[in-house]
């Protein structure tokens, strides 16, 4: 499979990047990103060799003849281009809803029209993952306590995402990771500052290392579920891992 990963140069994604490119099934590469994308260090030169990195200057603008050539014959894409709710109140709103809905649904259809959709040797559907948060909430009548602007928006985002590939006739299958708090490798709570405790003590954890693998699962393997709450990324990770995919 040649796999496309947006946002490449972020936390999550540098994971997925590392994983991706060791994994057997996995024949390149695509890694979009606005920043410099750093190489995978650790890795042999064979699994390196299927990296190909395409620097863009806006999510929203992909269909350019670059992207459309790189994407060609892909057969899924890892979307984790998003603002964090810890960064959206610095920035606009506007700005925010571009970056983490209108640029995702934009990408989306570009990257698999330019795939060739269906048309990858075997005859799959492309296969996107959107990667959201547990907070999301796809129900625009209720009222959030955390950020309620920011978290409908977000849902309505999953909810769209998975909208385009109800109407697609099968040529795009579409799935959705709602990760709570994502940790790295001998992470704490203790590291955090204590105003901060009370957010985030509740919320359901996930180590990068399984959330990237359970996600790379769903795109290689198959979409065995639409959504992927924290629960299912632990597990799906930790089961990838124990597979040696991991």
């Amino acid at each position: 499979m040649k796999l496309i990963i947006t946002g490449a140069s972020g936390f999550v994604a540098t994971e997925l990047l590392r994983q991706s490119l060791r994994h057997p099934s996995i024949t390149s590469v695509v890694a979009i990103s606005r920043r410099p994308v750093p190489q995978p260090t650790g890795l042999p030169a064979n699994e390196l060799g299927k990296l190909r990195v395409v620097q863009v200057k806006d999510y929203g603008e992909l269909d350019v003849e670059q992207v459309r050539e790189a994407a060609a014959g892909a057969g899924g894409c890892i979307w984790t281009v998003a603002v964090t709710p810890s960064k959206q109140g610095s920035m606009p709103f506007a700005e925010v809803k571009k970056i983490c809905q209108d640029d995702a649904l934009a990408g989306l259809n570009v990257l698999s029209t330019a795939s060739g959709s269906s048309n990858h040797g075997n005859g799959k559907p492309f296969r996107f993952i959107y990667m959201s948060g547990v907070a999301a909430e796809r129900d625009q009548s209720k009222k959030p306590w955390f950020k309620p602007e920011y978290t409908l928006m977000r849902g309505k985002a999953e909810t769209e995402v998975l909208a385009y590939a109800a109407n697609s006739a099968g040529k795009v299958e579409c799935a959705v990771a709602k990760p709570g708090l994502i940790q790295s490798p001998g992470w704490s709570m203790k590291r955090l500052v204590a105003p901060l405790l009370w957010l985030y003590a509740s919320l359901p954890t996930v180590e990068v290392g399984d959330c990237a693998a359970a996600i790379l699962a769903s795109v290689v393997d198959g979409l065995g579920v639409e959504t992927m709450e924290n629960a299912d990324l632990v597990r799906m990770g930790r089961e990838a891992s124990r597979a040696g995919r991991g």
